[in-house]
């Protein structure tokens, strides 16, 4: 079942999406050779905790962090770790806050140091693809349409989308429904009505869309060891256009 919000809910989001990205805008000045995944990590449940908020993946299904932090050829769910992040990777920090029983959650991939074309040109078709997506999210429009612009406009570019991982709703808990692919045909899926509240969250890979889970049971990898990237915001559907909670 779709949960329609009001406008206090969305507000309430809101304000959790404001600490989310004022965190990345944080992390965003750390991300530099040297600094651990650990390190990150430990700073965003930090700041967290100083505005009055929570880490909603801490304890989520066993998981153990407050981050995923995913380097290189990881798509996503990563665990944070002592590993020193290295000149040239692109490492990808995603989170959920939660203040006040509301939640926000969002997902932004950076350059360490000075990374090769290839790697920033993914990162840039990545985040664009994301837009993409966001421009599509309009009341009367179908998830599908979303998911189109996304993937045409990636692969397009000469990159492929991860079909295991895909957006969801988002309210009082993390996953609700409707499901948002990154990929597939226009016109198809739930109408988009006021009040939705969706994660985009598209993962593009440089080689193949496939997936290889570790050991772990969280950590997913792109089968080819190629580099991938993912970028993600948390929005709702309003009367005018999609609002963009995760965004400073």
């Amino acid at each position: 079942m779709i949960i329609i919000k009001t406008k206090e809910e969305i507000n309430n989001m809101r304000k959790a999406g404001i600490i989310l990205a004022s965190c990345h805008k944080e992390i965003a000045k750390l991300i530099k050779p040297g600094i651990s995944t650990n390190e990150i990590d430990q700073f965003a449940e930090k700041f967290m905790l100083e505005h009055g908020a929570t880490p909603e993946q801490k304890g989520y299904n066993g998981y153990r962090f407050a981050t995923c932090a995913s380097i290189n050829d990881v798509i996503c769910h990563g665990f944070p770790s002592e590993t020193a992040l290295k000149d040239g990777d692109i490492v990808t920090i995603d989170m959920v806050v939660n203040l006040n029983g509301w939640l926000a959650d969002s997902a932004w991939s950076y350059a360490v140091g000075s990374v090769a074309p290839e790697a920033q040109r993914l990162l840039n078709v990545t985040e664009e693809s994301l837009y993409k997506g966001i421009a599509q999210a309009v009341i009367g429009n179908r998830i599908g349409d979303i998911s189109h612009a996304i993937q045409t406009y990636a692969e397009a570019e000469g990159f492929s989308v991860v079909r295991e991982f895909i957006g969801h709703g988002i309210g009082s808990i993390m996953h609700e429904e409707p499901q948002v692919p990154h990929y597939g045909p226009p016109g198809r899926g739930p109408r988009l009505k006021e009040g939705m509240v969706l994660t985009i969250e598209p993962m593009l890979n440089a080689g193949e869309w496939k997936s290889k889970l570790d050991s772990d049971g969280w950590t997913a990898r792109t089968i080819d060891g190629r580099l991938s990237a993912q970028y993600e915001h948390t929005l709702a559907i309003t009367e005018d256009g999609p609002f963009i909670l995760t965004k400073l």
